[in-house]
């Protein structure tokens, strides 16, 4: 059941927290790579849980604004890439990069959050 505890996030967690703390520390080579390989989708899945839903009603909002359309994600994605082929989102350049600029983010942010702070 959803309520109960510990939660799918806390079991996420806790899978990924073993496999940084006990396991890594103990293997090499391929097994190592794999392991990092696997405490980084944990953690992906972690930060998906958390923020995805969020992000993907953000997008969902600013595409029916942009388009001026209703549907879901998906066709709404597929409304705009349409609409950028046939030329019809020229006149909204600014709206349209701004929305691609914060929809890229969004997905770094998930991805991999440290990609988005600059280094020096």
């Amino acid at each position: 059941m959803p309520t109960d505890r510990p939660t799918a996030a806390e079991l996420v967690e806790a899978v990924r927290e073993f496999l940084a703390d006990d396991v890594a520390p103990n293997v090499e080579g391929q097994l190592a790579f794999h392991t990092r390989v696997a405490i980084n989708a944990l953690a992906i899945v972690e930060r998906t849980m958390a923020q995805g839903g969020a992000m993907d009603a953000a997008e969902l909002a600013r595409l029916r604004e942009l388009l001026g359309q209703d549907g879901d994600l998906a066709e709404l994605n597929g409304a705009l890439s349409r609409a950028i082929r046939a030329g019809e989102m020229d006149g909204k350049r600014g709206a349209l990069l701004e929305h691609l600029r914060q929809t890229a983010q969004d997905k770094i942010a998930l991805a991999n959050p440290r990609y988005l702070t600059p280094r020096g």
